[in-house]
């Protein structure tokens, strides 16, 4: 499970309070919120309590074996699915969550026309870098495959060549912005704790800190 800090505020986990100031001003692309999320698996699931009364209002989960149950634990939290997004189980893991943020196949638009609801909100994955083997939609497929979603498709999201230079993901974040400006798309998912503030700056409205926060 991973939690979600909105707003940027009231989060004091170690560095969390200095990386949520930071992020706070937007990056260069002007925008007023970025929201992060923090890794809480093993015994940090204790923490839960505490970081909600943090303020801490929205939980990812990456695995959808484990979402019923977590979110059953943790149910003042909103939920995010943010794992690779299998069609077979899109009906199980609809009923937990707001945002789906991986959805990259055309079997998994199938299921959400069939199980989708009024409330269901998507993220299209995005390979811009048009890695081999990863999972993700080919930006010159991205405004077809946003075309067919059944259900309301609100931002992209990507995941870059891991890199030890967090510059090294730069023109990906820039790329995955133009789309989402290309589509009128305004949630762009982008960035983990080796490059939050390259992703922040090419204007990530949600990253993903984990060890940033912990160590």
């Amino acid at each position: 499970m991973e939690i979600l800090h909105e707003c940027c505020c009231g989060l004091d986990v170690h560095k969390g309070t200095v990386v949520a100031c930071w992020l706070r001003g937007g990056g260069r692309q002007g925008r007023k919120e970025v929201r992060t999320f923090g890794t809480l698996t093993g015994e940090l699931l204790a923490l839960g309590d505490w970081l909600a009364e943090a303020g801490v209002t929205i939980a990812g989960e990456n695995r959808a074996q484990d979402l019923e149950a977590k979110a059953t634990a943790h149910p003042g939290f909103r939920w995010h699915f943010i794992g690779q997004l299998q069609s077979r189980k899109v009906k199980q893991i609809l009923p937990h969550v707001e945002l789906i943020q991986s959805v990259a196949s055309d079997s998994a638009l199938r299921q959400l026309e069939r199980h989708g609801r009024p409330e269901t909100r998507v993220l299209v994955e995005v390979n811009v870098a048009d890695e081999e083997g990863k999972a993700g939609i080919a930006p010159a497929r991205l405004g077809d495959f946003i075309a067919r979603c059944p259900v309301p498709v609100v931002g992209l999201m990507t995941m870059p060549p891991f890199a030890t230079d967090p510059e090294d993901s730069r023109p990906h974040f820039a790329r995955l912005a133009e789309l989402a400006a290309e589509h009128g798309l305004r949630e762009l998912s982008m960035g983990t704790s080796q490059d939050y503030g390259v992703a922040a700056d090419e204007g990530a409205t949600i990253v993903r800190l984990g060890t940033v926060l912990y160590d």
